[in-house]
């Protein structure tokens, strides 16, 4: 089952039918393992009508991989490949001619080429030489395509062989939230946002799930079973591009475990600050950790900031060191592992639902439907007030804040009466925004508002976002 990827198929399809500055196109695509690029790029080829070869590398010795990719390209068994090269220089030498005297165009995908430059970087330069020569004049798009966030990015750069042969590249995200709709189609909304928190928008995870389970026995029966991949998943991630694990996992469960800030993960991990500031910014490298800033502050103000709090990106990373990793060596079906669960799931979720009122809030500045467009949209947090949403424009001096409530009572009166009264004069003051200000207010909520509550807040004009306006704008655009 193929889902949604609109964005990403209309690019790949632009590319196709450009012509400058080829009409030879060099593309990169890259992402986290697991994030659907194989399948992406499959479907594109297959949907596209135009003749493809896919190839994805192995991990193997050079001359293996040399022989599987010319086997590959003449459509023969491995064994049956000749000629054999010994050197990637000389296979393309011999192979970029000849893709370049094809009249129709084609499409030739390489997969997995971290695997090839690890074993043999020359593979770049090889194929750099051919696309010089031959293959930028040639009616043929090429993607590249890796999981090795770190040896992938690498290759844009300015000491790369390829550097500025490139004629578009992108990073391949999660699905977002709206996908979750198509794999799991008889789920409550509550459900999918509590998914969505658990695993994020990963397909191969997704797939890994039974729709016909309930998200619990999910939990229980899928997810937390021996011998299942969501528990062997984290370990063969980073296994794949660090080193010293022992240390990263500690970082990543630390933070897992509210520890956000510099000091608190030195703290819970006893690791000296210019250390662990070395491992953080290898995380943010990789994508597994990010560091935000309030969104509040000016440009410059973010350049200079040491409020940075550090999160992990990935939401299957989050639920794995928070609740699984501490009771590997206890049998994972156990109540004690599934009480932990059921005590803080509540709280965990609440996280993922600011994260899903914040991604509204932009779904509805970009469909003009606020009463201002914000030019960033976060949270905001000081030592006087923190506020779960937040949309900002200095230029035009207007803020909104926002209030996330993932309980199953209403939300009372007072904490919208706090929203506005109490939270707002804070901020205002946080951040010396003077009278010429004007504050809007939303309040988003998993059981609704009380009566009074929604009469207050309609009284100041704010908006009230249930569970269904939220899934709704966060809907792709028709």
């Amino acid at each position: 089952m193929f889902v949604d990827r609109q964005e990403e198929l209309a690019f790949l399809n632009r590319m196709l039918k450009r012509r400058r500055p080829g009409p030879g196109q060099l593309i990169l695509l890259y992402g986290r393992r697991r994030v659907g690029k194989t399948e992406l790029l499959k479907h594109w080829a297959q949907q596209s009508g135009v003749p493809f070869t896919y190839w994805a590398a192995n991990k193997e010795p050079a001359q293996l991989q040399r022989r599987s990719f010319m086997a590959t390209m003449m459509n023969l068994p491995e064994e049956q490949a000749t000629p054999f090269f010994d050197s990637w220089p000389a296979l393309w030498r011999w192979l970029g001619p000849r893709l370049a005297e094809r009249q129709e165009q084609s499409i030739l995908i390489i997969d997995e080429l971290s695997y090839v430059s690890a074993q043999d970087p020359a593979v770049l330069s090889a194929l750099q030489h051919a696309w010089d020569h031959h293959l930028k004049n040639a009616n043929l798009v090429i993607v590249l395509c890796g999981s090795q966030i770190t040896t992938m990015e690498a290759i844009m750069k300015h000491q790369s062989p390829l550097f500025g042969r490139f004629s578009g590249q992108w990073f391949l995200k999660p699905l977002p939230f709206y996908s979750l709709l198509e794999f799991f189609p008889d789920w409550s909304i509550e459900e999918r946002i509590a998914l969505y928190a658990i695993v994020g928008g990963v397909p191969a995870y997704l797939r890994w799930l039974e729709p016909g389970l309930s998200l619990s026995q999910n939990i229980q029966e899928v997810m937390l079973q021996s011998g299942s991949m969501f528990v062997a998943e984290p370990e063969w991630l980073l296994y794949d591009e660090l080193h010293d694990l022992s240390t990263y996992r500690s970082i990543l469960r630390a933070i897992s475990h509210g520890a956000l800030t510099l000091k608190a993960i030195s703290d819970a991990c006893l690791i000296g600050s210019s250390g662990l500031t070395f491992h953080l910014e290898k995380l943010q490298e990789l994508r597994f950790v990010e560091r935000r800033l309030p969104v509040t502050l000016t440009a410059a103000q973010q350049r200079r900031s040491k409020r940075g709090r550090y999160h992990l990106s990935n939401p299957f990373f989050r639920f794995y060191f928070r609740f699984i990793q501490p009771h590997l060596n206890s049998l994972l079906s156990t109540e004690e592992t599934t009480a932990h669960i059921r005590r803080e799931l509540r709280s965990y979720i609440g996280l993922a639902f600011e994260q899903l009122a914040q991604q509204w809030v932009v779904a509805q500045a970009r469909g003009q439907a606020l009463p201002f467009t914000p030019q960033g949209v976060g949270s905001h947090w000081s030592r006087r007030v923190q506020v779960d949403v937040v949309a900002i424009n200095h230029e035009t001096r207007e803020i909104l804040l926002g209030e996330c409530k993932w309980g199953t009572e209403p939300v009372s009166r007072q904490v919208v009466r706090d929203l506005i009264e109490v939270k707002s004069p804070q901020l205002r003051r946080d951040l010396s925004l003077g009278d010429q200000w004007a504050f809007h207010f939303a309040v988003f909520s998993r059981a609704g508002l009380t009566p009074a509550a929604f009469q207050t807040l309609q009284a100041a004009g704010g908006l009230a976002v249930d569970l269904q306006d939220l899934s709704q704008g966060l809907d792709p655009p028709s």
